[in-house]
């Protein structure tokens, strides 16, 4: 079992859905969730052209089963780590849990204490979702997000996930004034291909500055103002402290 730090306090949110965008109430704040951000700023042609290719039915049928293959995966995932029991005993329940155990087995392995599980992170007037995990990965602080996927996938297919820890990563140093060093994305597939995708140093920082300007394209297109902080602005200081790193 992986040991737990109580280092952080994370707070409470209430999540809700509308019409396919999400969003968070922290503190009274209702923010756009970093799924709906990239959901919402993404070029859909790839997406369009798979349902074009296997029909409308197929392609709900499949993304439906994915993401209640990936719920359960979660939970077990998240059982794991927080000693607690779960069983489900459907054969999707059957299968996730092999692969949640793949992902115990070989990813979290070098996960030495964790400091959140599901956890909302949030950056004050601008954004806000929730974590798979906060922890030390071989002694360094990071976000790790678990993914199950159809096929292995190619390092070019998960720039949003990147997107996504950076974001994350961005959100837990504002608020808990964490140096968060890297992200882990673990995916696996059911047929229990294990692929592990990290991203820190100069690369975090790129994926950080990529998912801002995915936050100001956001804004722009909802033709929303921040009410406590500019998004260009901010993307403009972050652009401001790399030329001059």
């Amino acid at each position: 079992m992986i040991k737990k730090n109580e280092r952080y306090t994370y707070v409470d949110a209430t999540r809700s859905e509308d019409h396919g965008s999400r969003t968070y109430d922290v503190n009274g704040n209702r923010l756009p969730s970093v799924t709906t951000i990239l959901g919402k700023t993404k070029d859909q042609s790839f997406i369009r052209k798979w349902k074009a290719k296997v029909g409308e039915v197929e392609a709900e049928r499949i993304k439906n089963q994915s993401s209640n293959r990936g719920t359960s995966m979660h939970k077990y995932l998240e059982n794991y780590i927080l000693q607690e029991g779960y069983e489900d005993m459907t054969p999707m329940g059957q299968l996730a849990k092999t692969m949640a155990q793949k992902v115990i087995d070989v990813g979290l392995a070098p996960v030495d204490e964790w400091y959140g599980s599901e956890v909302t992170l949030y950056y004050p007037g601008l954004y806000a979702g929730s974590t798979d995990l906060v922890c030390k990965h071989n002694g360094v602080d990071a976000i790790v997000d678990f993914k199950q996927s159809n096929r292995p996938k190619r390092d070019e297919w998960i720039e949003d996930y990147k997107m996504q820890i950076a974001a994350y990563a961005m959100a837990h140093d504002y608020v808990h004034k964490s140096k968060i060093e890297k992200g882990v994305i673990m995916v696996c597939t059911p047929d229990l291909y294990y692929q592990e995708f990290i991203i820190q140093g100069l690369e975090l920082r790129k994926w950080k500055h990529e998912f801002l300007k995915r936050l100001d394209m956001f804004h722009e297109i909802k033709r929303e103002k921040s009410s406590d902080i500019n998004t260009t602005q901010l993307l403009k200081e972050f652009e401001k402290d790399g030329n001059e790193a």
